[in-house]
């Protein structure tokens, strides 16, 4: 029989004791849940579920008899969320304070079961979460909105992973009644989908939180008419020597509050959590156009200061507790202190060197809550940054602890077209979700054989080594980025030079790396319903990656004017779009496929 220490259970437990003996699941069994059968009813129901095809039932009734027993004991010693979880010859038995803790536990049982034969060893296991909140963010506004039953599938596995948290990343993609303009081309999520999520993700225990950018990165709506006089540059505005669109709202304009305060009219009234991100990073544009007087008067932080608060009480106006990015209130720390008490800072951060040492002091010196938010590295990359996200979310979480950052919010962006697919961030989810459980216990950690697991559930070991590895090409590219790849370089910025570094010899090594990596893939045995999906989603990732290479070496070659190498080129270009345009909509709504796909084709005829 397998020793309970070498099993794979991610998060890892705070504590596991090994007893003496091993239980032996009975083929029919009960499962008695003596207090408040309401409300463990659904929990019981999915443990059932694990236990099949065994045929167990469900009792409210103390039954000494019971093979696993729920209880929900507020009086017991036991820290919210957490469980003890005693695994004797004889029975199950599973203790919390509280229904999440329940539901932890029985995630953790069902991951003993799923690696058990009908025997289980018997232990003692003790647990409880390093942050209470432990969250992803995902963007659904950068093209790729995904259809409500990949949320359902994503929301379940995140579930079962120990996250509590999620926020979907809006900027145009919510169906306001009054601005169907904005969002036509876009697939929005409509406020029956929102309703129906928040009432899925209530039943795992997880809070859906809503997110509006409200700030800085409203260009999607400041491109129409109608809204180009909220804009603070209505012409546009210049960022690091090049020219960009209508970009943040002009936190002088009394209509731009107003348009905030009809969309959070609309917008929360369908969530039932208590929080509510409102964005306001990367005002890049403040400054210039309609606030440059201003600025130069009271001084830029001063201004973006006044405008964050006027939208505080827009969102305190509706009951809600205001999230919002601290990139900007960090270029000006002195002013932290100033922030109000009842909001909640996000210390982003998504490179492996970010200073989260020195900035997470500041937010807890001034008594402002916070959360680190790390990144799953997978965007601006095509098949992922290992290295680098491991680094960065083990970074966030042990300096967030250190510092008492009360959450943990694990980000997954789609810049510039969301190229990549939802499986290469497979491993950034699990990795963050074990890092904000269980810091200490995954220091070391890979997560290959976590990935294999609980997340591809790959009967032959294949594709936690090929997803963690394949994110590590980037590393033979010759030059590194912040939030990109060389890789990425070639297919987003091709109008520029080469990158320093980067050389025809190390993307050809990248090329190799790459098809060494995926080679084994058709030896996965995955037993997952969407096994050939991701196979295929891993194949045209991957295949996007070489394409990039290659045209990198025409470019360093200068060949890529040649008629011959171009065609080629362009031809390899045209396969992989075909394949992504089905990709894409076997996880996603169709609107932004266009968009997404007319960046990919922009880059060759940029030359």
């Amino acid at each position: 029989m397998t020793a309970i220490s070498e099993y794979i259970l991610t998060p890892s437990p705070k504590t596991i004791t090994a007893q003496p003996g091993q239980l032996f699941l009975p083929n029919q069994g009960l499962i008695a849940c003596p207090q408040n059968p309401d409300t463990l009813l659904p929990i019981a129901l999915r443990l059932q579920q694990n236990l099949q095809p065994s045929s167990w039932s469900i009792s409210a009734i103390n039954d000494p008899a019971a093979t696993i027993v729920l209880l929900l004991d507020p009086q017991a010693n036991i820290l919210p969320q957490g469980y003890h979880l005693n695994i004797t010859t004889q029975q199950i038995q599973i203790t919390a304070s509280d229904p999440a803790g329940i539901f932890y536990a029985v995630a953790t049982l069902n991951q003993i079961l799923q690696q058990s034969n009908a025997t289980i060893p018997a232990c003692r296991i003790q647990d409880a979460p390093d942050f209470p909140v432990r969250g992803v963010m995902l963007d659904v506004s950068r093209d790729k909105v995904p259809t409500l039953d990949t949320l359902y599938q994503l929301i379940d596995q995140l579930a079962q992973w120990k996250i509590n948290h999620v926020e979907l990343y809006t900027e145009h993609t919510f169906a306001y009644r009054n601005h169907r303009r904005v969002w036509a081309q876009a697939s929005p999520l409509t406020s029956t989908d929102i309703l129906k999520l928040d009432a899925y993700c209530r039943d795992r225990f997880v809070e859906l939180t809503a997110n509006q950018n409200s700030f800085g990165h409203c260009e999607r709506w400041l491109q129409y008419p109608e809204y180009r006089s909220l804009a603070n540059c209505p012409d546009g505005c210049t960022l690091n020597g090049e020219h960009r669109d209508a970009f943040s709202l002009d936190p002088t304009n009394p209509k731009a509050l107003q348009l905030l305060d009809e969309l959070y009219s609309e917008l929360l009234p369908h969530f039932t959590s208590d929080k509510f991100n409102v964005g306001c990073d990367e005002t890049f544009d403040l400054g210039q156009g309609n606030t440059e007087t201003i600025c130069k008067e009271k001084g830029k932080y001063n201004v973006y200061f006044d405008f964050l608060l006027q939208i505080q009480k827009l969102v305190k106006k509706h009951n809600r507790k205001m999230l919002f990015w601290g990139d900007i209130i960090l270029e000006h720390p002195e002013l932290i202190p100033e922030l109000p008490k009842d909001i909640i800072a996000l210390n982003w951060g998504y490179e492996a060197e970010h200073p989260y040492e020195k900035q997470s002091p500041l937010f807890e010196q001034a008594g402002v809550e916070f959360y680190v938010a790390p990144g799953t590295s997978s965007w601006g990359s095509i098949i992922g940054r290992t290295d680098n996200c491991i680094a960065n979310l083990k970074k966030a979480a042990v300096q967030g602890l250190k510092h008492n950052a009360t959450g943990y919010l694990n980000t997954d962006w789609g810049d510039n077209g969301h190229w990549h697919y939802l499986p290469i961030s497979y491993l950034g989810f699990l990795a963050g979700a074990a890092f904000s459980w269980n810091s200490a216990a995954h220091q070391d950690d890979n997560f290959i054989d976590a990935l294999n697991r609980h997340a591809f559930r790959d009967q032959a070991n294949v594709m936690g080594r090929l997803a963690h590895d394949l994110g590590n090409a980037y590393l033979h590219s010759g030059a590194f980025f912040h939030n990109y790849t060389a890789i990425y370089h070639f297919l987003a910025f091709l109008e520029k030079e080469p990158p320093k570094g980067v050389t025809t010899k190390t993307l050809q090594t990248t090329i190799d790396y790459i098809d060494q990596t995926i080679a084994p893939l058709a030896n996965a045995r995955m037993d997952r319903p969407d096994a050939f999906l991701i196979t295929d989603e891993f194949r045209n990732n991957t295949a996007l990656a070489r394409h990039a290479c290659q045209v990198g070496i025409a470019q360093i070659d200068q060949k890529l004017n040649d008629t011959a190498t171009r065609q080629n080129l362009q031809a390899q270009l045209d396969q992989i779009i075909g394949r992504h345009q089905t990709l894409w909509t076997a996880r996603n709504r169709t609107g932004g496929l266009q968009d997404s796909i007319k960046k990919l084709q922009i880059h060759l005829q940029t030359t």
